[in-house]
């Protein structure tokens, strides 16, 4: 029971992540329709910057007031870094396709990723990069598994950046244009709302999301690489799907499951299989998963509310 409970911490911590990135993916699909592959680079890019930011603030001891003020620097930093980075790409190569068959876009979301990768990488190079152990590993016990302070405070974060984002797209003049333009483009543009407005926005702050994600995969892992966006992209994804792509709740709920599955199929195929497995193997329950919610509930658990896609 105690190892159930600690993989199922474990999972709503690495979920949560999920969910934020999802998030990004949910809303752009939502208003115009495109799989934004390149928004995983953008987490990668979140990651790296607060890395090399953190690094440049280090002059802090474990646990004290300033690491923490190194790390919130870092985010506050990395967040216009990512908002730039994403509108670029929305303004520049997504934009001119709007009118183009889906492939087209798909394909150029592909070709941007790789481009932030090659860029990620003439900058950064090709080693892993270690996020500076700054943050006392504070440890509690629930019942007999262990929660740290750090994944307390990601969990936390995520469920209120999650609240906050549901707020602007439901009590906002810009969450009603966001509602409006994901449903007609062209019927909102006639009752005034500026679409090019409303869909920089959703990848502004689906951008933001991301930069927030990237900071916590790197404090809570340690290591940041300008590969890690591609897989970790390819997981969100998934959790978009799971949830009900184009759905904000469904991609925070796709995003919790996954973790969870994720974080028991690793805890536990060692014992399934007798050992021939090992935990190194966590990454293919995602891909049984996409491939399970594609073949028999291709709308994903949630479905896909066309009225309140965001």
């Amino acid at each position: 029971m105690d190892i159930l409970i600690q993989q199922l911490i474990n999972g709503v911590t690495v979920g949560s992540v999920y969910a934020l990135v999802a998030l990004g993916y949910t809303m752009v699909y939502g208003i115009i329709g495109l799989i934004n592959f390149a928004h995983g680079d953008v987490v990668m890019v979140g990651a790296m910057v607060a890395t090399t930011l953190v690094a440049v603030f280090l002059g802090a001891d474990p646990g004290s007031t300033s690491a923490w003020l190194a790390v919130m620097g870092a985010l506050l930093l990395s967040i216009p870094v990512c908002m730039a980075l994403g509108w670029t790409a929305e303004r520049f190569a997504y934009r001119p396709l709007r009118r183009a068959p889906r492939l087209a876009a798909l394909i150029t979301a592909i070709g941007v990723s790789i481009i932030i990768q090659n860029i990620a990488m003439m900058v950064w190079g090709r080693n892993y990069l270690s996020f500076p152990h700054i943050i006392e590993p504070n440890i509690f016990q629930l019942g007999g598994a262990r929660i740290s302070m750090l994944q307390i405070i990601i969990i936390l974060s995520a469920t209120a950046i999650m609240a906050g984002l549901l707020l602007v797209v439901h009590r906002t003049r810009l969450g009603t244009a966001m509602r409006a333009t994901a449903q007609n483009r062209e019927v909102a543009g006639l009752m005034g709302v500026n679409i090019n407005t409303v869909i920089s926005a959703a990848f502004l702050i689906g951008s933001a999301l991301a930069a927030v994600a990237g900071v916590m995969v790197t404090t809570y892992y340690g290591v940041a690489q300008y590969t890690m966006g591609f897989m970790l992209g390819l997981k969100a994804f998934t959790a978009a799907v799971l949830g009900g792509i184009g759905n904000l709740g469904g991609a925070m709920l796709g995003g919790l499951l996954l973790g969870i599955i994720e974080s028991l199929g690793a805890g536990y195929i060692g014992d399934l299989t007798n050992g021939v497995f090992g935990s190194n193997y966590q990454d293919v329950f995602s891909f049984i998963v996409l491939i399970l919610v594609l073949v028999f509930r291709p709308s994903g658990l949630l479905g896909e509310r066309v009225g309140d896609r965001a």
